[in-house]
């Protein structure tokens, strides 16, 4: 997916995870939204869900300040916020109180995320819901490609420049980790286009490299950002389970025979 500057890396992530709340046959009344991107959140919920109270929390007092005043400027004025200054993983909220957590693009931050994600299960009440959006280890892949091949030709060796970023098969690991039940995983690439790539003096190398490797016919270069998708529930008796091992009834012998004989 190619995002233009005008729709924002952010508010495309946003509506993204958002649309999942279409998928659901049920409503989330009390509704708790992560640092990261509030501002996109508030402004991409647009009645979905069915959320009714929104509780903002972010570790920056700064930023609280700025969705807060932002706020008066939003089109659906039918929710009730309220803007926290906390952390996530020390959620300032009473045990099994909310329908619904939402991160968006802020997870990746936290010093803790498993503890942070434990922490949002457990705010959460039975069959409540998390959704999260988090980078995945590929983004950036260009700019790690043109540091990389700078710092061989510069300096004969390499070091770390970016941040580690989870990669796909750790998302679900994290899911099951934090007791999610019904974890799910899936993934999606945005490529956001700018006119120039680096200019600082330190990175003269790279920009070079990142503009002959990657730059576009147009004089633009692209940065690909990898966004990994997470969704889990807390447990509750309504919700399908897993049948014991052990416990089927046609084993697949008896399928690949049925099937395997179509194709003689």
């Amino acid at each position: 997916m190619v995002v233009t500057l005008k729709d924002t890396f952010i508010n495309s992530v946003a509506d993204n995870l958002l649309d999942r709340l279409e998928d659901c046959k049920r409503e989330f009344p009390t509704a708790l939204c992560l640092g990261g991107s509030l501002k996109a959140i508030r402004q991409s919920l647009r009645g979905r869900g069915g959320v009714e109270k929104l509780i903002m929390i972010d570790s920056s007092v700064d930023m609280v300040k700025l969705c807060k005043d932002a706020e008066k400027d939003m089109p659906d004025q039918n929710v009730e916020t309220a803007f926290v200054v906390g952390d996530e993983e020390y959620l300032p909220v009473k045990e099994s109180s909310l329908d619904l957590v939402i991160s968006c693009l802020g997870l990746h931050w936290t010093n803790d995320l498993p503890g942070a994600m434990i922490q949002s299960k457990l705010a959460l009440k039975p069959d409540g819901l998390f959704l999260a959006a988090i980078l995945g280890g590929d983004s950036l892949k260009e700019l790690r490609i043109a540091c990389t091949v700078a710092q061989m030709e510069r300096e004969g060796g390499i070091s770390p420049r970016l941040s580690p970023l989870a990669q796909v098969r750790d998302a679900g690991n994290l899911l099951t980790r934090a007791g999610f039940a019904l974890p799910g995983v899936d993934v999606d690439e945005y490529t956001i286009k700018y006119e120039n790539d680096l200019k600082k003096n330190t990175a003269l190398a790279t920009a070079a490299v990142y503009q002959s490797m990657f730059g576009a016919e147009d004089g633009t270069v692209p940065a690909t950002f990898q966004v990994i998708f997470m969704t889990g529930w807390r447990e509750h008796a309504s919700q399908p389970k897993a049948k014991r091992r052990g416990s089927a009834t046609v084993s697949f012998q008896d399928i690949q025979k049925q099937f395997g004989s179509e194709d003689k």
